[in-house]
């Protein structure tokens, strides 16, 4: 069963509430003030958060914003405007799905899901993401490491990248770290 947290700014929508607990999902937390958003869903650790607002206000941005960096969640968001502007902000802060004009009881379970499942896909190209730039990272210290090498030594390219692979085996550390290593100390005597 996931576990919601719905934010309701707008006090028209008790149904909403009803619904959504008659669907299947868990209600864990009903926040009114949007200002204690960041700190519930820390608290409360839900699978996803449903707001319901006549329009986002920079407040509401800002509690998402804070929630896309701190504890990521899928976000569905339920609005009376849809303003362009307010929706590029809305999905810059954390919104999977941004529905305006209310909600169908027969479109929740969809609308859910789907932000869900947006969120998933996004959440690993981010992670994919960071481990490309991580990889990367390693590959030009590598690459800066090897020229250390092969100017100490006055060795080819190939012989510096043996050398540091050695060095890495022989310590029983990560051909990165060595290479870290090697230029912390071409720093020092430099």
């Amino acid at each position: 069963m996931q576990r919601v947290l719905l934010l309701q700014a707008v006090t028209e929508e008790p149904l909403l509430h009803d619904k959504v607990r008659e669907l299947g999902y868990d209600i864990i937390a009903l926040v009114r003030d949007v200002t204690r958003l960041a700190d519930e869903v820390a608290r409360a650790n839900p699978d996803v958060i449903i707001v319901t607002t006549d329009a986002p206000t920079e407040e509401t941005f800002s509690s998402l914003g804070t929630i896309a960096t701190t504890c990521p969640r899928p976000v569905v968001m339920f609005a009376r405007e849809g303003d362009r502007e307010l929706i590029r902000k809305a999905v810059e802060n954390g919104v999977c799905a941004y529905v305006v004009d209310g909600w169908a009881p027969e479109r929740l379970t969809p609308i859910i899901e789907a932000a869900m499942a947006r969120f998933d896909a996004h959440q690993a190209l981010r992670k994919e993401l960071a481990s490309t730039r991580a990889k990367l990272n390693e590959r030009k210290l590598i690459e800066k490491a090897k020229g250390i090498v092969m100017q100490q030594r006055n060795v080819t390219e190939d012989q510096a990248y043996v050398a540091l692979r050695k060095m890495a085996m022989d310590q029983n550390l990560a051909l990165a770290e060595v290479a870290r290593r090697v230029i912390a100390v071409a720093q020092l005597l430099a």
